[in-house]
């Protein structure tokens, strides 16, 4: 479980195909430390497991759902990466919720001055816009924004000038691809509506409830 508050930009060092699977070694100022083997960490919003951790940098292995479902296998070496290390029970919960479970990939439609912050404008896919609302959270490339503004297939998020110069936002380009996770409790509801809650018994109750509210006339 992450936050999505970023503790450092990254660089990758090696991606190293391995047949439908990958290996990425990251190198890193802080993260490193106190990681062991074994240990989750977030790498643009993907939770991977680290397995091999040395002063300067750590190596995960990356499964072929997660090339697949993310922009990982197309960076090259260079590349910013956003690093967080698992939270820790009991620790301050700073930005939502993240599982580092990638709902999509979009990519930076634009990015413009507002005061002395930025607005970035995203292109997401319809599994992801289906579930963004504004002031709603949203994690990009591992980062926890709120969505200011939505559109017709995008949306927009304002970030604060420590947001943009402690993330990878800062050398974010027009086209670049990102990682998207939406909201687990989003998930949650919707699932309900669509599916209805089971009934006492453990049984499947009939008709969503959605379907149900309006008949009971609360919607």
């Amino acid at each position: 479980m992450f936050t999505g508050i970023i503790e450092e930009v990254g660089e990758l060092k090696e991606l190293k195909r391995l047949g439908d699977e990958a290996r990425i070694t990251v190198s890193c100022r802080r993260v490193w430390e106190g990681l062991e083997i074994g240990d989750s960490v977030a790498v643009n919003g993907v939770c991977l497991t680290a397995v091999e951790t040395a002063p300067g940098y750590f190596a995960a292995d990356v499964s072929e759902e997660s090339l697949q479902r993310s922009n990982l296998g197309g960076l090259k070496r260079g590349a910013a990466l956003n690093l967080e290390r698992a939270m820790r029970l009991g620790s301050r919960l700073g930005g939502h919720i993240v599982q580092g479970h990638v709902d999509g990939v979009g990519y930076l439609k634009s990015a413009r001055d507002s005061g002395r912050g930025r607005t970035y404008a995203f292109a997401a896919p319809p599994e992801v816009q289906a579930y963004l609302v504004e002031k709603g959270s949203i994690a990009v490339d591992g980062i926890s924004l709120t969505v200011s503004a939505l559109g017709d297939g995008e949306f927009s998020v304002a970030a604060i000038p420590h947001t943009v110069e402690e993330t990878n936002l800062r050398r974010a380009k027009s086209g670049d691809a990102v990682n998207l996770e939406v909201d687990v409790i989003a998930k949650y509801v919707r699932s309900y509506m669509e599916r209805g809650l089971p009934r006492g018994d453990g049984s499947a109750a009939s008709g969503s409830l959605r379907e149900r509210l309006v008949e009971g006339g609360f919607m």
